[in-house]
């Protein structure tokens, strides 16, 4: 049962492409803490009753007291090892195991360095768990001390792939968030850059509500500081799609104006249901703007401070969705530019809540990964705090398994390094780990170069390959299946540099087939050809939403 239960949570692991699993994985690890507590409750228990009974049992080296045969002299003997019985010898034979298995004492598992560990794989005190680097984590593969869950790098998380302390949430980079996916400290909310943000995808600090490109700003979608409203491209406004500064109403543009639709400063009254020039709909401040109370230049929605976005409340510029206040992403809450997803404080990423750059998943506060909550760079799996590792679940640097707190390793539970097998505290003096590999630092089969780890990853034109996880990867930190170009792909079957999702062509796209013409890139969303596109299916440069043309 056993080893069915590990083989569907391994399957889960490894089958989660972009987070689909995730619930399925997070449930899965809840129930196995609650069995590990279990188990160490139960342990306790049976170790004080048989430690009270071994205490009523008299030693069996004690011999018969008295005088000894045909000698007259008092003598105390032994017994023999041949002659203490199969109980007492199993015993003898079992201390030597552990002992050869866990470098300390009072472990429960195998691999371990440390002290009362219940699990494998762990480097460090009193973890319930494996493949920890660090003390008292309930949790598996995290690099630090006092972790409730999975994948961190910090202490005192509650939650997985947080790069940082005390917070609550999952994927955070930063201090104290009670969230996710931010990049920043003590946020109350998802996918900001900053620090002291309530709400989402907010750039700056001390902003309440979403997609704020700016500070102190209580509302959303507002480009600028100081705002009271939504919408406003500027500062210290008070009402929504303000294009200046000092405004008070609705689709001002100029400074210090009372009322609505006023173009100029310093004026009082009603100017029309639009300001600006070229505005279409409603309380439009700026120019070329279709929809409702936006500002800035355009735009085609609602409530858009920035230039050229398509949907609601972006402060960004050419951004395809809501809420986002970073350049040219395709989703919502996304601070970060390029991304593909929602609630991203990192740019160029392709999935949620990374607070990291370049990853192709979810809850990612470390860059450069394919999978999910990792805390550590360029890892092919998820709930790594190390780098460069194929699996999951690794505290340590370039291995190609399971739970490995050491580094260089291709197994799963070893807390030593370039071992090649399950469960070593041992630190080999061999170049790699694996079977096949060229160079020196390799783990995982036929890797050629230098610190990869995984299957069949090389360099460009067959030359030597760095830092890539994965399989069959060519060019240098790459991460995935199938990446070729130069370097800092993640994804599967993406050719060219900084692309990230499934089959990009070019350089700097994020998400699903997008091709880019022209050095530049930064295309994201699905089948766009060009550069600088956001959405779905554009042609040319600079489009915002889906099927647009320049030809």
């Amino acid at each position: 049962m056993v080893a069915i239960n590990r083989n569907r949570f391994v399957q889960l692991v490894a089958s989660n492409v972009l987070g689909l699993n995730a619930p399925a994985i997070a449930s899965a690890e809840a129930q196995y803490e609650q069995m590990w507590a279990q188990d160490v409750v139960a342990m306790l228990g049976y170790h004080a009753d048989t430690s009270a009974a071994a205490a009523a049992l008299s030693p069996w080296g004690a011999g018969p007291q008295g005088n000894s045969a045909g000698s007259g002299q008092s003598g105390t003997s032994e017994m023999p090892a041949s002659g203490r019985g199969p109980v007492a010898s199993a015993i003898s034979a079992g201390s030597s195991a552990a002992a050869g298995t866990n470098i300390s004492l009072s472990n429960l598992g195998f691999g371990n360095t440390g002290n009362g560990n219940f699990g494998s794989g762990n480097a460090g005190d009193l973890n319930l768990g494996s493949g920890n680097n660090g003390n008292v984590n309930l949790g598996s593969g995290n690099n630090g001390n006092v972790n409730f869950g999975s994948g961190n790098t910090g202490n005192v998380n509650l939650g997985s792939g947080n790069a940082g302390s005390l917070n609550a949430g999952s994927g955070n980079a930063g201090n104290n968030n009670l969230g996710s996916g931010n990049n920043g400290d003590a946020n109350l909310g998802h996918g900001n850059v900053g620090s002291n943000n309530f709400g989402s995808g907010n750039i700056g600090g001390g902003n309440l509500g979403f997609g704020n490109a700016g500070s102190n700003n209580f509302g959303s979608g507002n480009n600028g500081s100081g705002n009271l409203g939504s919408g406003n491209g500027g500062n210290l406004n008070v009402g929504f799609a303000n294009t200046g500064n000092n405004n008070i109403g609705f689709a001002n543009t100029g400074n210090n104006n009372i009322g609505i639709g006023l173009t100029g400063d310093n004026q009082i009254g009603f100017g029309g249901l639009n300001s600006g020039t070229g505005n279409v709909g409603l309380f439009n401040s700026g120019s070329g703007n279709t929809g409702i109370f936006n500002s800035g230049s355009n735009n085609l929605g609602w409530l858009n401070s920035g230039v050229g976005n398509w949907g609601g409340w972006n402060s960004g510029m050419g951004s395809t969705g809501f809420g986002n206040s970073g350049v040219t992403s395709t989703g919502f809450w996304n601070s970060g530019s390029y991304d593909t997803g929602f609630g991203n404080a990192g740019s160029g990423n392709a999935g949620a809540f990374n607070a990291g750059s370049h990853n192709t998943g979810w809850f990612n506060s470390g860059s450069g990964s394919t999978g999910d909550y990792n805390s550590g760079d360029g890892n092919f799996g998820s709930f790594n705090a190390g780098d460069v590792n194929t699996g999951s679940f690794n505290a340590g640097s370039v291995n190609t398994g399971l739970w490995n707190s050491g580094h260089t390793n291709t197994g799963a539970l070893n807390s030593g390094t370039l071992n090649t097998g399950f469960g070593s505290s041992i630190i080999q003096t061999v170049a790699n780990s694996g079977f096949g590999n060229t160079g020196t630092g390799n783990s995982g089969f036929n890797n050629f170069g230098d610190n990869n780890s995984g299957y069949g990853n090389a360099g460009v034109a067959g030359g030597p390959g760095q830092n890539n996880a994965g399989i069959g990867n060519q060019g240098t930190l790459h991460s995935g299946i199938g990446n070729t170009g130069s370097n800092n792909d993640s994804g599967f079957g993406n050719t060219g540099f900084y692309n990230v999702g499934f089959f990009n062509t070019g350089d700097n796209n994020s998400g699903f087939g997008n091709i880019n013409d022209v050095a530049s890139g930064f295309n994201s969303g699905i089948g766009n050809f060009g550069n600088s596109n956001s959405g779905g299916f554009n042609i040319g440069t600079g489009w915002a939403g889906f099927f647009g043309s320049n030809f």
